[in-house]
């Protein structure tokens, strides 16, 4: 399957469950938490639970608009493409992320033995208990998750445009 077709899939089978209810800092590194919940393609009828965080921060270097950095997403391990072919693929379709460093931080894959109907209704029920207003709860397909994890991140980042905005503008008025 090349990039197009992981793209397209991912786009269709992206669901996020349950977003982030905390605001992303506008001036500072946030921390995006996640779980990823996947069907196995080996253990049928199982499911794949990846956990793990995006962090999301100003690079050191001043970047072009639109030209973020990925670090982490093994794209070049699954897919064979380096983070520019990636970035260039994306512009080409219209997708365009700000100039921020995006880096995955892997911490946890299992396996939750029952179907993903369940694992989802369980999890979300475990995030609710907990009173995790943070950690989104994203469901797709387990051979695109890099994918996945973009298209939440974006979701976040034009979720919380407006507040950051005004937030920049208040420091502006501030710093005059």
């Amino acid at each position: 399957m090349d990039l197009e077709e992981k793209w397209e899939k991912a786009l269709s089978q992206t669901e996020v469950v349950r977003s982030r209810a905390a605001h992303l800092n506008a001036f500072e590194a946030s921390e995006i938490p996640y779980i990823f919940l996947a069907e196995s393609t080996v253990n049928i009828p199982d499911t794949v639970v990846r956990k793990g965080k995006i962090l999301l921060h100003q690079p050191a270097i001043i970047l072009p608009q639109n030209m973020p950095l990925f670090e982490g997403f093994e794209f070049e391990q699954d897919y064979q493409a380096s983070t520019d072919t990636i970035k260039t693929f994306l512009y080409i379709r219209g997708v365009s992320f700000p100039s921020l460093k995006y880096k995955h931080e892997f911490s946890q894959l299992d396996i939750y033995e029952d179907p993903l109907k369940k694992a989802k209704e369980y999890f979300k029920r475990e995030l609710e208990r907990v009173e995790d207003v943070h950690t989104g709860l994203i469901i797709g397909s387990e051979d695109c998750w890099q994918f996945s994890l973009l298209i939440y991140a974006g979701i976040l980042i034009s979720k919380f445009f407006p507040s950051d905005l005004k937030k920049l503008w208040e420091r502006f008025k501030d710093k005059k």
